[in-house]
């Protein structure tokens, strides 16, 4: 049976694990904030980039068609830089493994360091990899999409893939794999406006940023997605914690009563005893 000494070292190292977690909590709900109000900004701006770049794939497909339609196909993998957020990165790399290897040599660029660290694990092979921070920023966009337009100029890729984890809610992140660029011919369902100076300089002029808004709003989600899972992870490990601190705190209080009643019993048959004599 364990000492109440024993019992109250235990509590303090369960204590210091508590307040690590409180800790962790607490920067994550804060990051957590800050990549969501980010990420609501931007969606509206990326869904209207999406509905323009539907509405005009035709136009958009003469600047992003492949020059080789047998070229392998590019596969992009977004993932955190950090863990400690569950099961989020093990179950979209392993999703995203299973997609490459079923591919014909495909061309993989990896984003985040998880990604990274699966694959050197796993001596898997890749292409490239991106360092994306924890709030991804526009830039870490544009040279993801700077790579991938290259690639595809250059006839080394025939299409574009991106695995990443559809944001849901706070609890549910859904690892799917989305086709970047629409290579098929869609009708004009709008009445077409007037385009200043014309409407091949104009979708020329603004196709990479439509593009690149896209990609960065796949990037925040997979941002968004991850401290989402950090935060529950933490938030997790935090009452755990609480209820253990609270379990062990009750067992050190009912052996000092035991201990208490012991002495109170020992001290009145001592008494009772120096009556007899």
């Amino acid at each position: 049976m364990p000492t109440v000494q024993s019992l109250k070292k235990k509590l303090k190292g369960i204590r210091t694990t508590q307040k690590v977690t409180k800790a962790m909590k607490t920067a994550a709900t804060v990051k957590y904030s800050r990549i969501s109000a980010v990420y609501e900004g931007y969606a509206a701006y990326e869904n209207e980039c999406m509905n323009l770049y539907k509405r005009y794939s035709g136009d958009f497909n003469n600047l992003f068609a492949p020059k080789d339609e047998n070229a392998p196909k590019c596969y992009v993998i977004l993932s955190s830089n950090k863990g400690m957020c569950g099961s989020f990165n093990s179950d979209l790399l392993a999703f995203g493994e299973e997609i490459v290897n079923s591919a014909k040599k495909p061309v993989v660029f990896l984003c985040g360091k998880q990604a990274e660290i699966w694959f050197n694990e796993k001596s898997l092979h890749f292409d490239k990899s991106f360092n994306i921070g924890d709030v991804p920023d526009f830039e870490s966009a544009m040279s993801l999409f700077a790579a991938i337009y290259t690639e595809l100029k250059e006839g080394k890729i025939s299409s574009v893939e991106i695995i990443y984890p559809e944001y849901k809610n706070m609890i549910n992140q859904i690892p799917v794999c989305r086709e970047l660029f629409i290579f098929e011919q869609r009708e004009e369902e709008y009445n077409t406006p007037i385009f200043v100076p014309d409407k091949e300089s104009v979708i020329a002029n603004i196709s990479k940023k439509i593009i690149t808004s896209i990609i960065y709003k796949k990037l925040l989600e997979t941002a968004l997605g991850a401290q989402a899972a950090t935060l529950m992870t933490m938030r997790s490990a935090y009452d755990t914690a609480t209820e253990y601190c609270n379990e062990i705190e009750g067992d050190i209080n009912r052996k000092r009563q035991s201990q208490v009643t012991a002495d109170v019993i020992e001290t009145s048959s001592e008494h009772a005893d120096d009556r007899k004599e």
